[in-house]
C-alpha cells in the first residue's frame, strides 16, 4: 500500500470507530509499517487540516471528529503546481499568510514522491513582480469578510488626510497592484472601497451586524472587468 492509499485508509478507519481511539501500534500492525511511520502520517493529516487528536492513557490513541473530517485531498502533480502558482500570486497581498499555510496543507496531504516532483517543478516557475515595498498586511483586513465583524479603520485618502470610521465588510475586489475592502461606511452612510495600503490601522469591534446585500456591479467601476473566483 502506498502512502496516499494509507492516508485515506487511516482517515476511513478513524471515522469508522469514532469517537473511540486507535493507537499508532494498531495502525502499524494493520498496515505493516512502523509506528513511527504512522505518527508521521498522522502529523501530515493534522497539518493538512484533518481534525485528529491524541487521547492519552493506556487505552488511548488517535481520535477524529467525524462531523468535521474528510479524506485527504489527492492532488496530482499538475494540480499542485497550479495551486502553487495561484497562491504564489498572493505574495504582497493581505492574504499572503493564509496562502502560505494553504500551500503547506496541499503538500502535506500529497504522496511524498508527488510532493517532491511538484516542488521540483515549482522551483522552475518565477512570478515577475515590481520593486515597490509591500506594506505590512493587516490580519483584520484579511479576516474581515469571514469574521463579519464591524471594523474600525483609520483610513488615509489620496491627499493623505486621515479619518476614523466604522465599516461593515461586504466583500473584496483585487487587481494585480492593489486590493480593496468593500464595505458599508457608517461615516459616509454608503458603500465605499478602501485600498488596503491606505488603511493605517484596522481593528475588529466585535459587533456583527446583519449582512447587507452586495452586488459588485453596483460599484460602477469605470474600467476593467470584474471576474468571480469561480468556486462552485
Amino acid at each position: 500500500m502506498n502512502r496516499t492509499d494509507r492516508l485515506y485508509a487511516l482517515v476511513d478507519e478513524l471515522r469508522a470507530v469514532a469517537p473511540r481511539p486507535r493507537s499508532a501500534r494498531w495502525f502499524a500492525d494493520r498496515f505493516e509499517v512502523s509506528a513511527r511511520t504512522i505518527e508521521r502520517d498522522i502529523s501530515a493529516l493534522q497539518q493538512s487540516g484533518v481534525p485528529i487528536w491524541a487521547e492519552p492513557g493506556r487505552t488511548g490513541g488517535y481520535c477524529i471528529d467525524r462531523a468535521r473530517s474528510m479524506s485527504p485531498l489527492n492532488f496530482t502533480v499538475d494540480e499542485a503546481l497550479a495551486v502553487a502558482i495561484a497562491l504564489g500570486k498572493m505574495d504582497g497581498t493581505p492574504f499572503h499568510s493564509s496562502a502560505t499555510a494553504a500551500l503547506r496543507k496541499v503538500v502535506a496531504g500529497m504522496h511524498q514522491d508527488d510532493a517532491s516532483r511538484a516542488t521540483t517543478l515549482a522551483s522552475r516557475v518565477r512570478l515577475l513582480g515590481d520593486d515597490e515595498p509591500t506594506p505590512p498586511a493587516s490580519e483584520a483586513f484579511a479576516t474581515a469578510l469571514s469574521s463579519g465583524s464591524v471594523l474600525r479603520l483609520v483610513y488615509r485618502d489620496r491627499a493623505g488626510q486621515s479619518t476614523e470610521r466604522d465599516v461593515e465588510p461586504l466583500g473584496y475586489i483585487g487587481k494585480e497592484s492593489h486590493w480593496y475592502l468593500i464595505g458599508w461606511c457608517r461615516l459616509r452612510n454608503g458603500v465605499r472601497a478602501f485600498r488596503w495600503d491606505r488603511i493605517a490601522s484596522a481593528s475588529a469591534t466585535g459587533e456583527r451586524p446583519a449582512r447587507r446585500a452586495f452586488r459588485p456591479e453596483d460599484l460602477e467601476i469605470p474600467y476593467g472587468e470584474l471576474r468571480p473566483l469561480g468556486i462552485e
